[in-house]
């Protein structure tokens, strides 16, 4: 067991290590853990028999970057200074990390960053994976990019960060993976899946392109997984699995058209699970409400720390890892920026209901840039352009959007029947919409003054070379701040 050097808490030598595995844009469901009957997930499933199942977790946002910078300051999006993909975490950010690192913890960082550079010390050593996995290089117009990494997984310094980790210390690792994340290549996991693996969700067609799509999306879980399970064969080899807690999450949804970039299931939630083994009972599962915002004062609270000293926004979950049945937050809470498309949207869910609010009801919602390139959106494109696609999975080419939209997760977990003006949920639409205003002023969201041009093309996926710069302009640089614009 890892003991603690220089600790403030008395119990110093009984505090947990912390390691958070972030998988990048994988569902919710696409592991066996939550019902995936193909996706081949072991070692996901493994933790999930070990320790604790969360039913209902939100993201913060649908977008990488600023995904990552809301867990680790644990603040709203809109109060990161980061809202939007590839702006950096601002200069004098608080993480929770540093909160660790000040409390005697070793802290480490493998994998994707997309962070910025403001909270790099904040790690005592950070192995970085190439950013060509996820940012298309910037090349002359008419020329073919993709983005394909070295280290295609990015999870290939994930053993030799807890190899090399600070002796006599406790430890908060950051193990951030590339897969699931676009563009896909054959060879990620041997052997494949086959295209009968294939699961097609109702808002796609179910087309040979969209199932291949699909099988290579479920090879890089698999690719994943196996990572997964290194990590968990590396705890155990040190002796120190049975205080570590390993929480498993993905940063936003599926990099598929109406999934990630959207504020639906597809878009926001996540799987969430929690292994423990010297506190937390073995296979179970919990009803309870959850939100990455979350995340930071749980980790503070079972490390001895002060959670108020982060100033984030969050609630401590600690109580119901020992606890399952206890109750979670009443709501969650996420939003819709700019990622590669302007947008702006806002929703509010609890463990059946979900209320989204479309703010820039005139732009369609179209996929991100990456899956804008992929053969599921263009096989779309042409069965649109053909009059083959059916209402239910034209989501992306609405315009104008609705400005409200109300689902019943429970009878409509494919959020396909918008029931915002059925009279039989009208009780339920006031109490959403009163959340989230109650929400907009604490927190102190704000709809923006200006748009942000699109940097892609909203029907190839291919950049638009007279306004896309990298690096990408700060918030600070584009705007002159890092609030309310």
């Amino acid at each position: 067991m890892a003991t603690t050097a220089g600790a403030k808490s008395p119990d110093a030598p009984n505090r947990p290590n912390f390691v958070l595995v972030i998988a990048d844009d994988m569902n919710w469901d696409d592991c066996g853990a939550y019902g995936h009957p193909s996706i081949r997930t072991p070692n996901i499933d493994r933790l999930a028999n070990e320790g604790l199942r969360f039913q209902h977790a939100y993201l913060t946002t649908n977008s990488c970057s600023p995904s990552r910078a809301s867990i680790i300051t644990g603040k709203y999006p809109h109060n990161t200074g980061a809202e939007q993909l590839h702006w950096p975490i601002p200069e004098g950010s608080r993480t929770f990390v540093a909160q660790l690192k000040s409390l005697g913890y070793y802290t480490a960082a493998a994998g994707k960053w997309h962070m910025g550079d403001a909270i790099r010390a904040d790690f005592d050593k950070i192995y970085e994976a190439s950013t060509a996995g996820f940012v298309l290089p910037t090349g002359a117009k008419g020329e073919p990019s993709r983005m394909v990494a070295a280290q295609p997984s990015g999870c290939e310094d994930w053993e030799r960060a807890l190899d090399q980790r600070a002796e006599g210390k406790p430890f908060f690792m950051w193990l951030a993976s590339l897969d699931p994340h676009r563009e896909y290549t054959a060879g990620a996991l041997d052997p494949p899946h086959g295209l009968d693996d294939v699961i097609v969700p109702p808002h796609l067609p179910d087309t040979r392109d969209v199932r291949e799509d699909l099988r290579l999306y479920y090879d890089e879980i698999g690719r994943l997984d196996r990572y997964v399970g290194k990590v968990l064969a590396k705890l155990e080899s040190q002796g120190v699995a049975e205080n570590t807690i390993v929480l498993f999450i993905s940063d936003n949804g599926r990099p598929f058209p109406r999934d990630k970039t959207t504020l639906y299931d597809g878009g926001i939630r996540t799987p969430w699970i929690v292994r423990w083994p010297a506190k937390i009972a073995a296979g179970k599962k919990t009803e309870a409400l959850v939100s990455a915002i979350d995340i930071a004062p749980t980790f503070l609270t079972l490390a001895g720390g002060d959670p108020k000293a982060l100033g984030g926004e969050g609630e401590s979950f600690a109580a119901v890892l020992s606890d399952p049945p206890r109750a979670g937050r009443q709501f969650a809470f996420a939003e819709d920026h700019w990622h590669d498309y302007e947008d702006h949207a806002r929703c509010v869910v609890d463990q059946r209901f979900k209320l989204i609010r479309n703010d820039y009801r005139d732009l369609p919602s179209t996929p991100s840039a990456d899956a804008g390139r992929g053969l599921s959106w263009q096989n779309m494109l042409q069965l649109q352009q053909a009059g083959k696609l059916p209402p239910h999975q034209q989501a992306c080419f609405l315009s104008p959007r609705p400005r409200w939209e109300l689902y019943d997760l429970q009878r409509d977990p494919g959020e396909l029947s918008n029931c915002v003006d059925d009279p039989a949920y009208q009780t339920v639409k006031t109490r959403m919409m009163n959340a989230l205003d109650r929400w907009t002023e604490t927190t102190g969201d704000y709809l923006p003054s200006k748009r942000t041009p699109d940097e892609f093309d909203r029907i190839t996926g291919e950049p638009d070379h007279r306004v896309r710069v990298r690096p990408r302009p700060s918030k600070q640089q584009m705007f002159g701040t890092n609030e309310k614009y």
